[in-house]
């Protein structure tokens, strides 16, 4: 059943290492903490008249977990994967099977002027848009296109 907006929040899911936001490797990833993230979500969303469920896990199981949760209960996910876009076709086997949710995938930094393996990600392979580069002004973008999509 798909949901808008109105009648769902978005799932924003975090992958691994991202709690370390502000204290691991500012000069990649800045000094915003996940919780000033949280706070740029929520007020997106609030502006396009949504909500957000806002999560982080360093277990890729409780990832896919949370995304089979959000197929029925969201209105779209904006997803973070960290170091699981590289590695996890797990993840986007769940993806896949969210059919009709708009799904957003977004980097901080810029993934493609990094290390070689860090090119190439499984969870674009299902995203309906990548947000790569923006710093974390590239969560609000990707808050934006979930509800420009989801309605």
């Amino acid at each position: 059943m798909a949901h808008t907006l109105a009648t769902a929040p978005i799932m924003i899911l975090n992958g691994p290492n991202l709690d370390l936001l502000g204290q691991r490797q500012p000069e990649i990833y800045g000094s915003e903490s996940l919780a000033d993230i949280e706070a740029l979500c929520t007020e997106t969303a609030a502006r396009h008249g949504g909500t957000v469920d806002f999560r982080q896990s360093n277990h890729e199981g409780e990832l896919i977990d949370w995304v089979h949760e959000a197929r029925l209960h969201h209105a779209g996910i904006v997803i973070n994967p960290a170091a699981y876009s590289h590695t996890s076709v797990a993840l986007l086997d769940a993806l896949n099977a969210c059919d009709g949710l708009p799904v957003i995938e977004v980097h901080i930094s810029n993934i493609h002027r990094r290390e070689q393996f860090r090119h190439h990600s499984y969870v674009s392979l299902r995203a309906d848009g990548v947000i790569a580069g923006c710093g974390v002004q590239g969560y609000a973008f990707g808050v934006q296109r979930v509800a420009a999509l989801a309605g």
